[in-house]
């Protein structure tokens, strides 16, 4: 939008407009209300288009503030395209419907490469273009949130509106121009457009969706299902400050329509869409980045090696997107394909695998866990959903089914968080017909037929929990957990193995697990001498784990991988443990007083104590020396055999203590970014460092809160 020489002219009139007095006469304040407008949109361009401030809120504040003062005090200067008009005072009582200057068609859909390669077949079959001959194509985000319209007339905008029915849709100016990605007015006339028509789509980043729901619920408000809804649901309010509220932003994907003062149509001057996306971006407009999120592909094998590389990595990205959109690049191929009267038939979406669904809720069962927590977990209709079938989530606690109010025959809405962990998102109470029943959370262990073994809930806590097991299930569970691969990582010991050897009484206590009988293991039914030595194998590589494994593997409550590592880190020997207090378990920062006595409470028992000195005499061991420590945390720390890169100005830490956390926790520090770079965290004002790193894509980038929470700090 801007060349280098442009920045530094708008970045030293802000400075001068900062330190100078506001005007006291008219003739003086048209002059500042002419630069405090060009150096604020100026500055919202680097903000919200190119994600690199060069002022701090406070100062672009002051500059705002400035101009609103000099057109409250002279009236006769006020503009409709001041960027001070963006939130209209006024509440819009109703959306007039509008008609589109050209219609806004559906789109085709795809789900695989079998479909692209069709779409590239029937586009060659359209075009008469032989096999050997590749086509170009273009492809961006699909964006899931609210597509719009907005129509600009001698370089000002004068008109937003919704998609409606592709033919008409709501006009909702107002709340169209509080989004500050959205220039009020654009140098069209550059190019010989005197009025246009732009599609696009108005969404919510995802970490600010976070935040407005955080606020909402700690305002006693419904929390919004999803960005979609909370982006969609934006444009019906009729209070235009609820849009800036929520953080919408537009992201503009086509020139609809443009032509000049005689009515041509002008997009001739531009041969691909590319070049007009290319166009909207010099114009000041929110793009897809070419090289990282949109890219020109010479044939259809790169498109589809492009969109499956998107579908793995689509929670990488600061917005919610479904899908990717391919177009014929070309637009005289574009006018050669042509149109259906639903869809352009030059250009198709591929669909990433569903990450929402819906479906019936048939039971609540009551399973427990291996600290005696009860964990209700719904039975579903099985469902397909981001590549899986689910028929089962936890409903984590009593308190989350009461606050969603979910009821046994209620059609929910099912998401895969990060396409791996399924969960309810809430009942569509809309669908009840009256036949739901409410969940009833269990007095009674679930799996005491008697009744006799009350729950308890400790102050403070989610969870219910059975404090007597007498069924062996916690004992099941904590055997398992113990050979997990978060704990003792034991290859050979499954679930259903650790099972059948509780049934055969091999297994009372952790103990018994490091003296198994290989000999008669290996003349069970499904076993043999191969199996029963490769289960021997696993066992005495467990028996070398560092002793941060062993803590975590004990199943005491709160104990997690963290903390478990920064109590391994303090001692010599895990016997110490029994001798500590709670002052010195928490002068270890993060720590607290609750995993504290949990752990002084398991170490008091004598019991525990006893397994723990047979288990060293069996060979596992129990202490390590300081130089283990120090080795083994860098050898399995979070970012173990990644190379790490810091850039712009760090806030909370030194880039030289930065670096000395990351090598800390096993990583190694690159010298500049490249393909090899795996992780870039980004402080302040990063520059050219992080643009490299986006358009290669396959870095991963961080914020310092981000890189903190990654390496547990």
């Amino acid at each position: 939008m801007h060349d280098v020489s442009e920045h530094r002219r708008l970045t030293d009139l802000s400075r001068k407009l900062l330190s100078t007095n506001t005007a006291n006469t008219e003739d003086e304040a048209s002059l500042q209300v002419r630069d405090l407008r060009e150096v604020i949109r100026f500055h919202e361009w680097r903000y919200y288009i190119a994600n690199e401030p060069l002022i701090s809120d406070f100062e672009y504040d002051k500059l705002f503030k400035k101009l609103q003062e000099l057109e409250n005090r002279f009236p006769n200067l006020l503009a409709e395209d001041s960027p001070t008009q963006r939130v209209s005072p006024d509440l819009t009582e109703g959306f007039p419907t509008v008609q589109h200057l050209t219609p806004m068609l559906s789109l085709e859909n795809s789900y695989n490469a079998d479909d692209l390669a069709d779409f590239d077949a029937q586009v060659r079959k359209l075009c008469m273009i032989p096999a050997d001959r590749d086509i170009e194509y273009c492809i961006e985000p699909k964006f899931d949130g609210g597509t719009i319209a907005l129509v600009y007339e001698n370089n000002a905008l004068v008109r937003g509106a919704s998609r409606g029915n592709g033919i008409e849709g709501e006009e909702m100016t107002n709340n169209i121009r509080a989004m500050r990605t959205i220039p009020l007015k654009a140098e069209f006339s550059r190019y010989g457009i005197v009025k246009a028509e732009l599609r696009g789509e108005a969404l919510i980043r995802k970490d600010v969706f976070d935040k407005v729901n955080a606020k909402r619920g700690k305002e006693g408000q419904p929390l919004f299902a999803n960005p979609r809804n909370a982006a969609t649901g934006a444009f019906k309010v009729k209070d235009s400050k609820e849009v800036e509220k929520r953080g919408l932003e537009a992201f503009i994907y086509q020139l609809g329509y443009a032509v000049d003062a005689n009515g041509n149509d002008v997009r001739v001057q531009f041969p691909t869409h590319d070049d007009t996306i290319e166009v909207l971006g010099k114009l000041g407009f929110k793009i897809p980045i070419h090289g990282f999120d949109r890219i020109v592909c010479k044939n259809i094998a790169e498109a589809i090696d492009f969109c499956n590389n998107w579908q793995e990595k689509r929670d990488t990205y600061d917005y919610e997107i479904d899908g990717m959109v391919l177009k014929v690049n070309s637009f005289e191929l574009q006018e050669k394909c042509g149109y259906t009267s639903h869809h352009p038939r030059w250009a198709v979406a591929f669909k990433f695998r569903a990450k929402q669904a819906t479906s019936k809720l048939l039971n609540v069962e009551f399973q427990v866990g291996k600290t005696g927590a009860i964990t209700p977990v719904a039975k579903l209709e099985p469902v397909a959903l981001a590549g899986v079938m689910v028929s089962s989530v936890s409903l984590h606690n009593e308190d989350f089914i009461s606050s969603k109010d979910i009821r046994i025959g209620d059609t929910v809405l099912v998401e895969r968080a990060g396409d791996v962990i399924p969960y309810i998102v809430k009942p569509l109470d809309e669908l009840r017909d009256g036949t739901e029943i409410p969940v009833v959370f269990p007095k009674n262990c679930p799996m005491d037929d008697s009744g006799s073994v009350k729950l308890v809930r400790a102050e403070g806590e989610a969870a219910w929990r059975c404090p007597n097991c007498i069924c062996g299930l916690q004992d099941y569970q904590k055997f398992v957990f113990h050979c997990s691969k978060d704990a003792m990582d034991i290859e050979g010991l499954s679930k259903a193995t650790i099972e059948r050897f509780l049934n055969l009484g091999w297994l009372n206590t952790l103990a018994d697990l490091y003296r198994l009988d290989y000999h008669a293991i290996s003349k069970l039914d499904g076993f043999g001498e191969k199996s029963a030595e490769n289960l021997r194998k696993g066992i005495e590589k467990a028996k070398s784990n560092p002793i941060h494994r062993l803590l975590h593997s004990l199943s005491i409550h709160h104990l997690g991988k963290k903390a478990s590592r920064l109590i391994a880190a303090e001692i010599g020997h895990v016997l110490e443990l029994k001798d500590w207090t709670l002052e010195k378990f928490t002068e270890i920062k993060d720590i607290g007083p609750v995993v504290s006595e949990n752990i002084m409470k398991y170490f008091a028992d004598e019991k525990n104590i006893s397994i723990l000195r047979e288990m060293e005499e069996l060979g596992v061991n129990l202490s390590q020396t300081e130089e283990d420590c120090k080795a083994e945390s860098a050898a399995e720390g979070p970012l173990a055999g990644k190379s790490i890169l810091f850039t712009g100005t760090l806030t909370q830490f030194s880039r030289e203590v930065a670096e000395g956390k990351a090598a800390s926790a096993g990583a190694s520090i690159a010298s500049g970014v490249s393909s090899k770079l795996d992780i870039l965290v980004v402080g302040e004002k990063a520059g050219s460092k992080l643009a490299k790193a986006q358009k290669l894509g396959t870095v991963e980038i961080l914020s310092e809160a981000e890189f903190l929470s990654k390496i547990g700090a």
